[in-house]
């Protein structure tokens, strides 16, 4: 994880072979990412990030965003990179374990996340994204192991 203030690299198209960003926006239509508004903005190799405006619809009753809307665009920011990052010959993916540290939070604007593989192994990966608010604080770091699933 990258200190608040350092300077991030920023992918800003697609590497060769990688779908576009709208295309992996677009697999979570009808499904949670798509309900929660869940935007892919930039995909590289071993690294996605997304987006995801804070609404009514992502807050806790308290008016703060829940914990479970982080957890749910980090995870999808990771599967996804899972997904592009799998192994050939793989048949897929679980999530075996993960882990959410909460910094801060959000009422309104965009929260945006960078999630970046760490560990891309034959039986599993292990994936970390930090989550910042629209000002760019780090609100959230997020860790999970994901098992490759072999045919």
């Amino acid at each position: 994880m990258s200190d608040d203030r350092a300077p991030r690299p920023t992918p800003t198209s697609t590497a060769e072979g990688f779908p576009e960003p709208a295309e992996l926006t677009a697999l979570g239509v009808g499904r949670l990412p798509g309900l929660l508004g869940i935007e892919v903005t930039a995909v590289a190799a071993g690294r996605i990030e997304a987006q995801m405006e804070v609404t009514p619809a992502v807050l806790a009753p308290n008016g703060y965003l829940h914990a479970a809307s982080v957890v749910a665009l980090a995870d999808t920011a990771c599967g996804l990179g899972c997904r592009l990052a799998l192994p050939p010959g793989a048949s897929g993916f679980t999530t075996m374990e993960q882990k959410t540290s909460y910094l801060g939070t959000a009422r309104a604007g965009t929260v945006r996340t960078d999630a970046v593989l760490v560990h891309g192994g034959s039986r599993t990966q292990v994936w970390d994204a930090e989550v910042f608010d629209g000002a760019g604080k780090r609100i959230a770091l997020f860790r999970c192991t994901q098992l490759v699933l072999w045919p």
